[in-house]
């Protein structure tokens, strides 16, 4: 009997269906062995040796595995195709060949039965061609894979557990956390909310012009330049330099408007008819981080939720792997693609020659796959079964059209833009498009109206009818969104996909950020923990030394560096600097907001503290007393239940939601105003 052992139950139940009673397949409920929870454990004067246990909560699990394994004529470890994969393979090889050395030792055996005799196979998607693939071409366990993991555990534990408590005694608060990428990422809100509330709005104005045809109808165009010196129609901020960009001069107010206006002189003409072909191609497979993107800006997810959907989708056999930065896909899925296309809409949509996608990122392997469905002509409406709902179709729909469109032919065209010029050197201008050839659009869709502009011809005079002033005034940059900042941080080199969701998660939890409308909100808690970081650990927060981080931990899964020397390179100068910090740094005072209202037991004034949970009321005499209660905006509402103030709360999970101000005696709560009745 062959002994495969994979992750979870889910994955064990779907490679059950392709393989025969000759296999028994177990999971390991995830990794089976760790670092202590009360202690470092790392052994920073011995080459950084982490000392691994299996947790309590596992010890049940493992037992099973060695029962199993102890029955088996071979051991398969079929865990997943990263990092954390190949370290959880390694983990459950360790503890059974110690297992198997100790049975050894006690029977006076030569050689242990199972010692040396594990086989390691990968695959990227659980179908029944992929999995017997597998088992004909099984491989040793990837050690630089391993290190490679065991160096980001390591760094993390030791920021973590070094950093942390400091915060805690210089900040009083004992659930603070700090990580090499949370505390990244929330100095990334951090930041763009100062340039949100250091922004002072400009006025801003653009004029369109209304022209008549002289066989009818009409023509409407935007002010562009006078004498060649543009005037700007928008101001566009950006995202990286924190500023808006600007490339003429700016209306800035009505009378320089009116100026304008009454300046133009006829005749109006014609000045360019510019016709041409545009041809644009479809975007490539989803990775992980692209996935979360449009997970959360189609579909609303946050990063946490796209990636367990993904995970119960890639288990149950309908997608590929969905922890990968690569947009390779097989040659298999490309024929598959181009055969369902060809029969679906014909062949004009299928490209002359496959479309194959070079990957950006140094760290994606080829090896890997984008994520994609397992079948090209399987549609969402065919997953209807089982534990399946309406977000998991949401998503593999999403997964689908991007993974077939990126094999069709591409999206043809026919662009106009038409300049309008005054005898005195206004020029106007406007552009319209129109679809020749939808391709890809067949399934993805149209973002956008098609724009169809009249018939003009060059030299032709026109009439000014109307001009239309619209006064206009720049917005502040935008926050970020859970999308909008994994698309900084992929961009930037911070973080791997593995990751992304749960900084998320870990940063709202912490109340470091809320969330408000979707849009990420840093808290004082989360403004005072990163300006302390900044000030006494500038390298944890310097976004260049951090990507430059996770290239060592990539050259070390690659074989280019050890880990021992990337990590002491790093712990050096970081445990002087925490060592200084202890003595040199001062304690941090949060701001507390007062409300106007006393203490009902002592009289004192009562103030707005953050704690584990959130925001609470507390009373400024503390600790001599100890009055607390709940903290809400009130929403004019009175409890239907008991006739209390409704509040706006916050969950632990920083989603707002209403509730009653006499928690906990009424435990009324409503998660939209509507439903309170």
């Amino acid at each position: 009997m062959q002994l495969i052992i994979v992750e979870s139950p889910t994955k064990a139940r779907t490679l059950s269906r392709f393989l025969g009673s000759n296999y028994r397949i177990e999971a390991s409920m995830g990794h089976v062995r760790d670092l202590p929870k009360s202690t470092l454990g790392v052994d920073v004067d011995h080459d950084f040796t982490p000392s691994y246990i299996i947790p309590r909560d596992k010890t049940k699990q493992v037992n099973a595995l060695k029962d199993a394994a102890a029955k088996a004529d071979e051991v398969i470890l079929a865990t997943d195709p990263d990092r954390e994969g190949e370290a959880i393979a390694f983990h459950v090889a360790a503890i059974l060949r110690e297992m198997d050395e100790k049975k050894a030792k006690k029977s006076k055996r030569k050689q242990p039965e199972i010692a040396g005799g594990f086989r390691r196979i990968v695959f990227h998607e659980i179908t029944e061609t992929a999995i017997k693939e597998a088992l004909a071409h099984p491989r040793e366990l990837d050690l630089r894979m391993v290190d490679a993991q065991q160096a980001r555990r390591v760094l993390d534990r030791l920021v973590g557990y070094k950093l942390s408590p400091l915060l805690w005694k210089k900040l009083s608060k004992r659930w603070l956390s700090a990580g090499r990428v949370q505390s990244v990422a929330v100095r990334l809100i951090v930041e763009r909310e100062r340039e949100i509330r250091k922004f002072e709005s400009k006025e801003y104005w653009t004029i369109a012009g209304l022209f008549a045809l002289p066989g009818g109808g009409d023509i409407s165009a935007v002010l562009v330049s006078k004498d060649g010196v543009k005037y700007e129609r928008s101001l566009v901020f950006d995202l990286f330099d924190g500023k808006y960009t600007t490339a003429g001069s700016l209306l800035s107010d009505e009378a320089s408007v009116k100026a304008v206006i009454a300046d133009f002189a006829s005749p109006y003409t014609v000045s360019a008819v510019d016709k041409k072909e545009i041809r644009r191609n479809p975007a490539a497979p989803y990775t992980t981080s692209t996935l979360q993107q449009d997970a959360g800006r189609r579909l609303y997810f946050s990063s946490k939720k796209t990636m367990q959907i993904a995970q119960k989708l890639y288990e149950e056999g309908y997608i590929t792997y969905h922890r990968t930065d690569s947009v390779n896909i097989s040659e298999k899925f490309i024929d598959e693609a181009r055969s369902f296309i060809t029969s679906e809409f014909g062949p004009l949509y299928v490209p002359k020659s496959p479309r194959r996608y070079k990957t950006k990122s140094k760290v994606a392997q080829e090896a890997h796959e984008a994520i994609r469905p397992t079948a090209a002509s399987r549609r969402a409406e065919a997953i209807q079964e089982g534990d399946f709902n309406r977000d998991h179709m949401r998503l593999y729909d999403l997964i689908w059209k991007r993974a077939v469109a990126s094999q069709m032919a591409e999206a043809v065209f026919d662009s106009t833009t038409i300049d309008i010029t005054s005898s005195n050197g206004y020029q106007f201008e406007t552009s319209g498009s129109v679809i020749k050839f939808d391709g890809f659009l067949k399934i993805t869709g149209r973002e956008a109206e098609e724009t169809v502009i009249p018939d003009v011809s060059e030299g032709q005079q026109l009439s000014l009818k109307d001009s239309v002033p619209t006064q206009h005034f720049t917005s502040p940059p935008p926050r970020y969104t859970e999308a909008s900042l994994i698309k900084t941080l992929e961009e930037k080199g911070i973080g791997r996909p593995s990751t992304y969701a749960p900084i998320m998660s870990t940063i709202v939890d912490r109340q470091y950020v809320t969330r408000d409308e979707k849009k990420l909100v840093p808290t004082e808690l989360g403004f005072a923990v990163t300006d302390f970081l900044v000030q006494y650990f500038p390298n944890i927060l310097d976004l260049p030394f951090t990507a430059h981080m996770e290239d060592d931990l990539d050259a070390i899964a690659n074989g280019e560096k050890e880990w021992v020397p990337v990590i002491r390179e790093f712990y050096t100068p970081f445990s002087e600097s925490i060592e200084k910090t202890y003595t040199d740094a001062e304690k941090v005072k949060l701001l507390e907001e007062k409300i106007d209202e006393k203490c009902p037991v002592c009289g004192h004034d009562l103030v707005i503290r953050t704690g584990r949970f959130g925001k609470f009321i507390a009373c400024t005499n503390f600790p001599e007393c100890t009055y607390t209660r709940q903290y809400g905006e009130k929403a004019d509402i009175k409890c239907p239940r008991c006739g209390g103030d409704i509040v706006i709360k916050q969950s632990r999970r920083g989603k707002k939601f209403y509730g009653c101000s006499n928690y906990p005696t009424c435990t009324f709560a409503a998660w939209k105003k509507e439903d309170i009745k």
